[in-house]
């Protein structure tokens, strides 16, 4: 996996998933399949992780298995297409991964476009109030080069910490750093609850697959929890199993989770008493990814504006500030004045 994932990676991830699933749906088998796209990629970086993969399915190995083995795919793929596989509607899940993958796409790109005014912003504040005024009276005759090497050392923990922040929000990491990230998160108004969902919709998507595909409800909790992508509803399930397995039903676990929304929980139980479990988390899967994805967007969409702000007010301030300065009742212009 890359050190840092682009929309353009999430876009050719998508597009290898619709392609798959084109073509298992009109009844292809999956290495016919797997060789046709090999011979037209999405991306060129596919074509050597594919041909590995079509050397393990040709020495016998299952889809999900060849994978595994591979560890080319995250947690959550891994899971919708061993249940799709086991299932028999790879079609499903290879669908329902490409509207994933192109849904976190868009919600990238939507919140580069919308920063990159408050960031220009940002280096033409810092380059005129840090660099230009100050630097201006004493070194007037400095050279464009000068001025502009100190604006970017000044700007490096700006850069830093951005950069930090892709490395640790991107890379593939352990679950004891995921678990920090999800920690720091949480509390974030708007993203925390947009992660959560959205995670919460991973789970009951994955869930309703392995259950569909026949997998016991001990082990169906266990892999989709692990490709909820969050530690703390891994944790969770963990730590209820033992109950679970004791004789407490599962709806009851949930009911006593605080991890899970009501809704959440209402309708798992629901569907656990009726016999139509498949049913509701489908149900489950949408609500959330829908209220996820809303939040998500409106966390872009507002996030950029609130920089913006804080820009502008920040400049602001420090015209007043260089205007008080220069002609304020304690400047050295207010006190020539007083002289005469």
């Amino acid at each position: 996996m890359p050190l840092i994932v682009t929309p353009r990676q999430f876009t050719q991830r998508a597009e290898l998933y619709h392609q798959l699933g084109q073509l298992t749906a009109a009844g292809i088998p999956i290495v016919r399949a797997l060789e046709q796209i090999k011979r037209n990629p999405p991306a060129p970086s596919f074509h050597e992780p594919l041909q590995r993969l079509l050397d393990e399915l040709a020495r016998g190995a299952t889809l999900a298995g060849s994978l595994q083995a591979l560890d080319w795919l995250p947690a959550f793929d891994l899971a919708l297409i061993t249940a799709g596989e086991q299932s028999g509607r790879l079609d499903t899940c290879f669908r329902m991964l490409a509207d994933y993958y192109n849904d976190r796409a868009r919600v990238i790109k939507q919140v580069i476009a919308q920063l990159i005014y408050p960031v220009g912003l940002i280096h033409f504040a810092a380059f005129i109030f840090l660099i230009v005024l100050p630097f201006a009276a004493s070194q007037f005759n400095a050279s464009l080069t000068l001025l502009f090497a100190k604006a970017a050392l000044i700007l490096s923990p700006f850069y830093g910490a951005v950069a930090l922040m892709i490395y640790a929000s991107q890379s593939k990491h352990g679950e004891n750093w995921r678990a920090i990230m999800e920690s720091l998160l949480r509390p974030v108004p708007i993203l925390g609850t947009a992660r959560h969902y959205l995670a919460l919709s991973r789970l009951a998507a994955a869930l309703e697959a392995l259950i569909s595909a026949g997998v016991n409800i001990f082990e169906a909790w266990d892999l989709a929890a692990t490709a909820s992508g969050s530690p703390a509803l891994r944790r969770a399930v963990t730590a209820w199993k033992p109950r679970v397995v004791a004789g407490q039903m599962p709806s009851e676990a949930v009911r006593l989770c605080p991890l899970f929304p009501g809704t959440f929980a209402n309708l798992y139980a629901s569907g656990e008493v009726s016999g139509k479990l498949d049913d509701s988390l489908r149900q489950i899967s949408r609500i959330y990814n829908e209220d996820g994805t809303r939040k998500l967007n409106a966390f872009a969409t507002w996030m950029p504006r609130l920089v913006y702000m804080l820009v502008a007010l920040l400049i602001a301030y420090k015209v007043i500030q260089f205007w008080a300065g220069l002609y304020g009742p304690h400047s050295d212009l207010s006190n020539v004045l007083k002289g005469f």
